[in-house]
């Protein structure tokens, strides 16, 4: 994972509600390395105790549990809370569970067994909205395309809305091909001609604010990140 995008998931706090104590033990164990903040419980009526407390950003929890089960524990959440994000573990994919959680409003399901893919990608998701979209261009450096800034270490490095929309196109071109002429002309300069003198001026006043060079030049086709 990015360190960038790492570091956002540390600010947030999260609540795991699971009766199994050695799946629940797993759990805070593995999202011990996103978060910060963990507040474990082995019940829904713990679990509720625990959100009263701590009011954490996330809550992951198990549908069936012997003490006060996950459908309960959340409509009680639910109750007056529709920020707080949800995500539930079950084993069940039947319509009518499926209808219930709509009805919860719940942010995404994981069907068990649970694994660390599953995990992660449910954590996105459940978190897009509060998620910046940072670009890793190379070790160390990131777009942070929201804000148009270039972060280095400890550097942030702003950047010009055309720079920025370079950057990007580049970026989704990284790992298959080279961003051409072309496409550079219909995405960045939209309705505008683009010269050649042009492009090398941009190029050059971009690299110029970039602290490495990863901006390659394919000539007569392009131009890729290193």
């Amino acid at each position: 994972m990015d360190e960038a995008l790492l570091a956002q998931l540390k600010n947030f706090s999260i609540l795991c509600v699971e009766d199994e104590e050695g799946i629940r033990k797993r759990l805070v164990n593995t999202l011990k390395y996103y978060f910060a903040e963990i507040h474990e419980a082995s019940s829904g009526n713990i679990g509720y105790k625990q959100y009263i407390k701590y009011k954490p950003d996330i809550i992951i929890s198990d549908i069936q549990m012997s003490d006060g089960d996950g459908i309960s524990f959340i409509n009680k959440v639910r109750e007056s809370d529709l920020d707080t994000k949800v995500i539930m573990l079950t084993a069940f994919t039947t319509e009518e569970f499926l209808m219930d959680l709509i009805n919860l409003q719940i942010n995404h399901y994981i069907i068990k067994p649970l694994n660390s893919d599953k995990l992660l990608e449910g954590l996105l998701k459940s978190l897009g909205d509060k998620i910046t979209p940072i670009l890793n261009l190379s070790d160390g450096l990131y777009l942070d395309a929201a804000k148009r800034e270039l972060m280095y270490k400890e550097e942030i490095i702003p950047l010009r809305k055309r720079e920025n929309e370079f950057l990007q196109l580049l970026h989704k071109d990284k790992k298959c091909c080279i961003t051409t002429y072309d496409q550079i002309e219909a995405h960045i300069w939209e309705e505008k001609h683009m010269s050649a003198t042009a492009l090398k001026t941009f190029i050059k006043e971009l690299r110029k604010k970039i602290p490495i060079d990863i901006i390659v030049n394919i000539p007569q086709e392009g131009y890729k990140l290193q």
